[in-house]
């Protein structure tokens, strides 16, 4: 399960570009709480301490308890605007969330057992086309990562989110398709000598 990450910030009582540059020139960031049938509550936080949480690597997939005002707030950050140039955030975006309500994150996949598929081990090649999971689950059981066994898969084979098994009181937010998270696709070694193979005998007739 994700760590709960802690988020100092004060409330700031103005809004737009001028008043937003000048907190940017003070090494704070202009955020917004939203949510839950509440006012949106404007704040800023440190700079350096943001950049901290980000570089968890679990941010987005993490609660934070945002502190204003001696008052700590459940959420879930939703989105952070990061400067074109400078890769420096701009504006931060957090969800309030109750303890235990449904949340929808993005969850990462981790894969294992490499060892045990025949198709990696003939020296196959894990092709994957979904790093992320998008769940939905409790807030407070957020995963930290979803785990797929490569056990068993040969060249050709493709990995469905119908073949993992997801954490307890996960489910995935995508329901209309059985969709590809991975395909265990032959090397481009091997596929170009085929090609060659094929070309030669073509050339013979």
């Amino acid at each position: 399960m994700s760590d709960v990450l802690t988020l100092s910030a004060e409330a700031r009582d103005r809004a737009g570009k001028g008043a937003s540059r000048a907190l940017r020139r003070e090494g704070r960031v202009p955020a917004v709480i939203y949510g839950n049938n509440e006012e949106p509550t404007l704040v800023h936080v440190e700079e350096k301490l943001l950049n901290k949480l980000l570089g968890t690597g679990h941010f987005f997939n993490s609660v934070v308890m945002v502190e204003v005002g001696g008052k700590a707030v459940r959420t879930l950050p939703k989105d952070v605007e990061f400067h074109p140039v400078t890769d420096r955030p701009l504006h931060a975006d957090f969800l309030r969330v109750g303890e235990h309500a449904s949340v929808h994150v993005n969850v990462p996949v981790h894969f294992i057992n490499e060892d045990s598929a025949p198709g990696i081990k003939r020296g196959g090649v894990l092709n994957i086309v979904r790093h992320e999971l998008e769940l939905i689950c409790d807030a407070a059981e957020i995963p930290d990562e979803v785990k797929i066994d490569l056990s068993g898969f040969d060249v050709g084979d493709s990995i469905h989110i119908s073949h993992v098994t997801l954490p307890a009181g996960a489910k995935s937010a995508i329901t209309d398709r059985d969709f590809t998270i991975a395909t265990v696709v032959a090397p481009s070694a091997l596929k170009s000598e085929e090609g060659d193979t094929t070309k030669t005998e073509g050339e013979g007739e």
